[in-house]
C-alpha cells in the first residue's frame, strides 16, 4: 500500500508518455534555415558584414509586408554557420517572425550570437545539418527552404553536396543559393554561380543570387527572401 501510495503523489508521478506527442505544432507559412558561410576565408570585417547584412533583410520593410501577406502571416527561422567537415552549428534556433518587433529581435540574436569555430568549405555538411534542423522544428509549414550563402566551393564534406542536395528535395526541402562574389572558382574552373546551379540548389523553383561583395550581401540577401517568402505556400494541415 505504501508503495502504491507514493506512486500516486503528484509529485513523483509521471505524465503519461503521450502528452508531449500530442501537443500539435504550430504552423506557419514557411520553415526557412539561413545557413551562413563562416569558413576561414571571412575576415572579422567581412563576417560583420555579412551577419548585419542577414539581420537588415530580415527587419526590412519591404520583407515583413511580404509576410504580412501570407496565409498565416509567420514565418520561422533558424540560423546555421558552416564551414568545417561536420562542423555546421546552429546560431540561432528557431523564431517565429510576424512583425517588425519579431523580425528585429531575430536579426539581434544573430548578431550577438558568437561566431561559431569554421575551417574548409564543407557545403554537404551544412546541407544535412540544415535538413535535420527543418526534420526537428517545433512549428510545421507546406513550404521548407534551406537558403545557404557562401564564397566558395564545396571541398571538404563528408558527404559531398550534390549527395546532400538530393537527400534534402527527396524530404520536400527547396534549397537557394547566395554566391558571394563573381571570381572563377579556382578548383572547378567554373564560376561560382554555376557550381552553386550545378551542386547545391534543388527543389522546385530553386535559384542562386550573386552577391558581387560583402557591402552587396544586404541587397542580395533582401532579394532572396523576397522572392522565397513570395513563393510560399499555405501551410500544411492538422498533423
Amino acid at each position: 500500500m505504501r508503495r502504491r501510495a507514493a506512486l500516486l503523489l503528484p509529485g513523483l508521478a509521471a505524465p503519461p508518455a503521450w502528452t508531449a506527442a500530442a501537443q500539435p505544432r504550430p504552423a506557419v507559412d514557411l520553415l526557412l534555415v539561413l545557413a551562413l558561410d563562416a569558413s576561414g576565408s571571412m575576415d572579422a570585417d567581412e563576417f560583420r558584414l555579412q551577419r548585419e547584412g542577414c539581420a537588415e533583410a530580415l527587419s526590412h520593410p519591404a520583407m515583413l509586408a511580404a509576410i504580412r501577406s501570407k496565409p498565416l502571416g509567420a514565418i520561422a527561422v533558424s540560423v546555421v554557420e558552416w564551414g568545417s567537415p561536420g562542423g555546421a552549428e546552429t546560431v540561432v534556433g528557431w523564431m517565429r517572425v510576424t512583425d517588425a518587433v519579431t523580425a528585429q529581435a531575430l536579426g539581434r540574436a544573430l548578431v550577438e550570437a558568437p561566431r561559431s569555430r569554421q575551417s574548409y568549405n564543407a557545403i554537404g555538411d551544412a546541407i544535412d545539418h540544415a535538413a535535420a534542423l527543418i526534420a526537428a522544428a517545433p512549428f510545421r509549414a507546406g513550404e521548407r527552404v534551406i537558403d545557404l550563402a557562401g564564397d566558395g566551393p564545396d571541398l571538404r564534406s563528408l558527404r559531398p553536396a550534390a549527395a546532400a542536395r538530393d537527400a534534402a528535395v527527396a524530404a520536400g526541402i527547396v534549397i537557394n543559393a547566395l554566391a558571394i562574389g563573381i571570381a572563377p572558382v579556382t578548383r572547378f574552373g567554373v564560376p561560382l554561380r554555376e557550381h552553386y546551379e550545378r551542386e547545391v540548389i534543388g527543389g522546385p523553383g530553386a535559384f542562386v543570387i550573386v552577391a558581387e561583395d560583402r557591402r552587396d550581401f544586404a541587397r542580395a540577401m533582401r532579394a532572396k527572401l523576397m522572392r522565397e517568402i513570395a513563393g510560399a505556400r499555405a501551410p500544411l494541415g492538422p498533423g
